[in-house]
C-alpha cells in the first residue's frame, strides 16, 4: 500500500475538482492510502468523497498564501507520491515541496489548454502563476501530467516546456461498471415529462463554454418545438437569459443551475451539445457519450478531436460558428437516436476509473506501482 496525496485549492463544482475526487476513489480501490488536501476550504464536491479517502483543509485565505502551511504538512507527513492539480496550485505545491525536501515525489498536472486558460483569470496571483509555471516545469524532476495529447502539445508549443517535460493520463470520468448502470430519473420537468425534443448542455456559465453561440444556434433551428436546457452556474447567467429574450427563444430555454446528477438529465435528452471555445479534455462530453445520447461538439482545442476520433464518432463543428452548430444539431435530431449509439458508448469506455488509476499510478510511482 502506497501513501498518496492529492493537492487542490478547494472542492468547488469545477471539472478538475470532480475528477480529482474520482481519482482519489479509484486510487483507493487500487489498494492505496489516499489523502485529499485543500489549500483553502471545501466545496460542493466534498459530498462525493469516498469515506475511505482522508481529507485535510489548510484554511488558507488564498492558495498563494498556503506555501508555509503546505510545506509544514509535507515535512510532518511522509507520502510516497504527491499530485497537484491546476496551474496556480502546481506553483504553490512546487514551492512547498522545495521547502520541505519532497520535490522528488511531487507530480503536477495541467487540466486545460494552457495558452487559452492563462487569459481567463486576471487576478495578479494567477497571472504570476502562469508566468512562473513553464519555467518551473523545466526544473522539476517529474514530467507534467496532461489530460490529453492536445493539452501536452499546447504546453510544449506555446511555452518553454519541452516534450520530455510532459506525459499524458486520461481523466477517471466513468465508473468501471457504467455500462451496467441504468441512469437515474431526470428532475427537470422538460425531461421527466418530455413532450418535445430537448437539447442539453452542461458546464460553467463562462465564455470558455461558448453557450452564447449555442443559444444563437438554437434560435436558428427550424423546428419551433425544440427546447434547450443548460445546467450550470456562473457569471454569465443574466447575459445568457437576456440573449435568449432578444432572440425570441426565452420560453423554450432554461438555466436551472447546477445539477447533482447530470447523467440522468443528459440520458433523457435528445441531443447533448459541447459548444466550448477551448477545453482540456471535456468530461461532460465523455459522460454524455456514455449514456448513448447523440452528441455534437465544437472542434475546439483540446480534447473533442481525440475523444470523437476526428469526427468519426460524432459531429465536430468549427468554434464560434452558430450556423454550422445549428446544422449539426438538426441532423442529430433528425436521425434515429440509436444511430451510432454503441460507438459513442465504446469510445467513452476508455475513460473508466480503473484505467485512469493504472495510468496515474504508473506516472506517480513508476516501477513501484506494480
Amino acid at each position: 500500500m502506497k501513501r498518496l496525496l492529492i493537492i487542490l485549492q478547494d472542492l468547488r463544482g469545477g471539472g478538475a475538482e470532480k475528477m480529482m475526487v474520482r481519482l482519489a476513489t479509484a486510487l483507493t480501490d487500487a489498494g492505496n492510502d489516499v489523502t485529499l488536501l485543500m489549500l483553502t476550504d471545501t466545496g460542493v464536491n466534498s459530498a462525493c468523497i469516498d469515506p475511505r479517502v482522508k481529507r485535510v483543509e489548510l484554511h488558507s485565505a488564498r492558495s498563494s498564501r498556503a506555501v508555509p502551511a503546505l510545506a509544514r504538512f509535507l515535512r510532518q507527513n511522509r507520502f510516497d507520491a504527491l499530485l497537484a492539480a491546476l496551474t496556480h496550485v502546481n506553483v504553490v505545491a512546487i514551492a512547498a515541496a522545495m521547502l520541505s525536501g519532497t520535490l522528488a515525489r511531487l507530480h503536477v498536472s495541467e487540466r486545460n489548454a494552457f495558452s487559452h486558460d492563462k487569459h481567463v483569470n486576471p487576478a495578479l496571483a494567477v497571472r504570476t502563476a502562469y508566468l512562473l509555471a513553464p519555467l518551473l516545469y523545466r526544473l522539476i524532476p517529474n514530467p507534467v501530467i496532461c489530460v490529453s495529447r492536445g493539452v501536452a502539445q499546447d504546453l510544449v508549443d506555446t511555452t518553454i516546456t519541452r516534450a520530455q517535460d510532459v506525459t499524458i493520463a486520461d481523466n477517471p470520468v466513468l465508473d468501471n461498471d457504467f455500462r451496467d448502470k441504468a441512469p437515474g430519473r431526470p428532475k427537470h420537468r422538460w425531461l421527466s415529462k418530455k413532450t418535445t425534443p430537448v437539447i442539453v448542455a452542461v458546464g460553467r456559465l463562462a465564455r470558455q463554454k461558448g453557450f452564447d453561440v449555442l443559444i444563437d444556434a438554437f434560435a436558428r433551428l427550424a423546428d419551433p418545438r425544440v427546447r434547450l436546457i443548460i445546467f450550470g452556474e456562473g457569471a454569465l447567467r443574466t447575459e445568457l437569459l437576456e440573449q435568449a429574450v432578444a432572440l425570441g427563444v426565452a420560453d423554450r430555454f432554461d438555466l436551472p443551475g447546477y445539477t447533482s446528477d447530470p447523467l440522468a438529465e443528459v440520458a433523457a435528452a435528445d441531443c447533448f451539445v459541447l459548444s466550448s471555445r477551448f477545453e482540456g479534455s471535456p468530461n461532460a462530453l465523455v459522460e454524455a457519450m456514455s449514456t448513448g445520447t447523440p452528441v455534437v461538439s465544437t472542434h475546439c482545442p483540446y480534447g473533442p478531436q481525440e475523444i470523437l476520433d476526428n469526427g468519426a464518432i460524432a459531429p465536430l463543428v468549427a468554434v464560434d460558428d452558430p450556423d454550422a452548430l445549428a446544422q449539426a444539431i438538426t441532423v442529430e435530431l433528425t436521425l434515429s437516436r440509436d444511430a451510432n449509439r454503441q460507438a459513442r458508448i465504446d469510445a467513452a469506455a476508455r475513460f473508466v476509473s480503473a484505467c485512469a488509476a493504472k495510468t496515474y499510478l504508473d506516472a506517480l510511482l513508476g516501477s513501484q506501482s506494480s
